[in-house]
């Protein structure tokens, strides 16, 4: 479970500070200051964001590219990379089966994910090498995981996509009073890796950045 960070709504409190705003870094939201959104534009509930990230990560990576995600808890991320055309697995150190359905944003329709369907998978902690034989690491909520694969992305060459959430198992954390996420992009520009930001469209810690 996420241990709370300051500023994120109904989070509670923590010693470090909330990621920063959609301004700050240069994102532009899906409407303006005070607007009522509706369609499209609304903010999903937390329960998408794996469609959310799973659609992004099809529109700004090829299909040819193997895809390690990393502490993927059930798979669904997976699951729905491989319908994307991606070559992806899991790395978890605890079985989780599937969930039995998801909901596709784009028909607004129920989908039913077979019984025996499964997602390759490791077993394991993730681990810096684990990176050699992929093209791509994605970290959504990753915990104990976002240091590690900053490393293995400049260690390898591999694109990674962050998502941080909380400190929860990282070997280094930052000061109290410092953001966890501008700390870690910190540490990935120390590593020589180049950073573009993003975010979804969901609720709750929807800010991320690509390193590579």
């Amino acid at each position: 479970m996420c241990t709370a960070i300051v500023g994120w709504p109904g989070m509670g409190t923590h010693k470090h500070l909330p990621p920063p705003s959609l301004e700050e870094l240069g994102l532009q939201s899906f409407g303006m200051p005070g607007e009522r959104l509706s369609g499209e534009r609304l903010l999903k509930p937390k329960k998408f964001r794996f469609q959310l990230l799973s659609d992004f990560i099809a529109t700004t990576f090829d299909t040819s590219m193997r895809v390690l995600d990393v502490g993927g808890g059930k798979g669904l991320l997976t699951y729905l990379l491989r319908q994307q055309g991606y070559a992806a697995c899991v790395v978890e150190p605890e079985f989780q089966i599937l969930p039995g359905k998801y909901k596709d944003l784009r028909t607004n329709r129920r989908v039913k994910i077979p019984k025996d369907e499964t997602v390759p998978r490791i077993s394991a902690n993730f681990a810096v090498q684990h990176a050699k034989d992929f093209d791509l690491l994605i970290g959504l909520h990753a915990h104990g995981s976002n240091l590690k694969m900053l490393e293995a992305a400049a260690r390898y060459g591999k694109p990674c996509v962050l998502m941080p959430c909380c400190v929860i198992g990282e070997p280094t954390t930052p000061t109290p009073g410092e953001s966890w996420f501008k700390w870690l992009v910190m540490k990935a520009e120390e590593a020589g890796l180049g950073v573009e930001y993003f975010y979804l469209n969901f609720k709750g810690q929807n800010v991320g950045f690509i390193a590579r």
